[in-house]
């Protein structure tokens, strides 16, 4: 048995492989509520093999969305159309499904990015103001956000802890909660976007404050049944700002608190990032917190060959390995993967009859 075919276990939740579906924005939704692109896109992703599929970054409050068509989890109108996308799904396909719980912050508010992905105007009907741990627009252009007070965070973290137990009630295993990207959760960690002077700002205890806050609340809303982990930028490629040490000064503190995963992606606060892209390019941020600690982490980012995944989970610098564009491109990735290690895969009984005759045994039956 190949190592990415291998199970893997999420503090409560083990999952029959180890090739993960990164959560990713579909811009589908109507007032946050999920729609039947979300059946398609969900329903062919659940038949690709893969180990467990993660829902896009799902808002915990309407201007924590990036866009105004982004999937929300703030009320039963956005609970009840997720229900019915789910049940069918889980009709079809008995995959994991986790679900990755986020607020975007000061990169709210923004069209979708066929139509430009530039901010829409608060006074817009798509728009609103958007909100940031300090008046520090994304884009140097834009208008300032609204610096949150402290008695708004606390509002947003029991946003985060309410939707969590929306995604239980729904019967979701895996919580994620976002904290990279750029988004709200990493825009307090990062010096370049955190200016504040009171117990959220200044040094990392108060930065990496909120996040903390939000996981405890989060672990706390939901039973021990539900694995919840982070999404986390390990650096912030500027000088200066977010960076592996402080990503793994968290990542121990997390760990020491329970967490179940550690999903490690780079990018995307500040405008001015350099980025040095190849294949794997973020794995070596993986590999330095896998080696720090105990607790499982999820490599992502232009992984995209089966035999270049298997190396970096027998090399130790991973526990499983995402994918997200890619799979997009190809819904048979997983398949094609346990055809190139020599492994197999259950696939729908209604596929059995595509196994190829130059991969036979690819497919199994339960």
């Amino acid at each position: 048995m190949s190592q990415l075919l291998s199970p893997v276990t999420f503090g409560p939740l083990t999952l029959p492989n180890r090739i993960v579906i990164a959560p990713m924005c579909q811009y589908s939704a109507e007032n946050g509520q999920a729609t039947d692109w979300h059946t398609i896109h969900l329903g062919n992703l659940s038949q690709s093999g893969a180990g467990l599929l993660i829902l896009e970054a799902t808002a915990v409050e309407p201007r924590g969305r990036i866009s105004h068509a982004d999937l929300g989890l703030w009320d039963d109108a956005t609970e009840a159309a997720l229900d019915k996308v789910l049940q069918t799904v889980r009709r079809w396909s008995t995959m994991p499904i986790g679900i990755q719980l986020g607020h975007a912050g000061r990169k709210a508010s923004v069209s979708r990015p066929w139509e430009g992905g530039k901010q829409i105007p608060a006074d817009d009907d798509n728009g609103w103001t958007p909100v940031a741990p300090s008046p520090r627009p994304f884009h140097a252009g834009n208008p300032a956000p609204h610096e949150l007070t402290e008695a708004e965070i606390a509002g947003i973290v029991e946003a985060f802890a309410e939707s969590a137990g929306r995604a239980e009630r729904l019967g979701i295993q895996l919580i994620e909660l976002h904290a990279a990207h750029g988004y709200l959760l990493h825009q307090f960690l990062s010096p370049l976007s955190n200016q504040r002077t009171d117990g959220y700002g200044g040094p990392l205890p108060n930065r990496m404050r909120l996040l903390i806050e939000v996981y405890d609340a989060v672990r706390a809303a939901v039973s021990p049944s539900i694995a919840v982990g982070v999404r986390i930028s390990a650096s912030d490629w500027v000088a200066g700002g977010w960076d592996i040490t402080q990503t793994e000064t968290v990542a121990m503190i997390l760990e020491s608190r329970g967490c179940n995963f550690l999903h490690v992606s780079s990018g995307g606060l500040d405008e001015r990032q350099k980025i040095e892209i190849g294949p794997g390019y973020q794995v070596p941020f993986a590999a330095a917190i896998k080696a720090k600690g105990r607790m499982p982490v999820i490599a992502v980012g232009l992984i995209t060959e089966p035999d270049q995944a298997e190396s970096i989970l027998r090399h130790n610098h991973a526990d499983a390995i995402a994918l997200a564009r890619g799979i997009l491109y190809d819904p048979r990735w997983p398949w094609h993967a346990a055809a190139a290690l020599g492994d197999s895969v259950v696939p729908a009984p209604q596929y059995l009859r595509c196994e190829p005759r130059e991969a036979r045994g690819v497919f199994e039956t339960r």
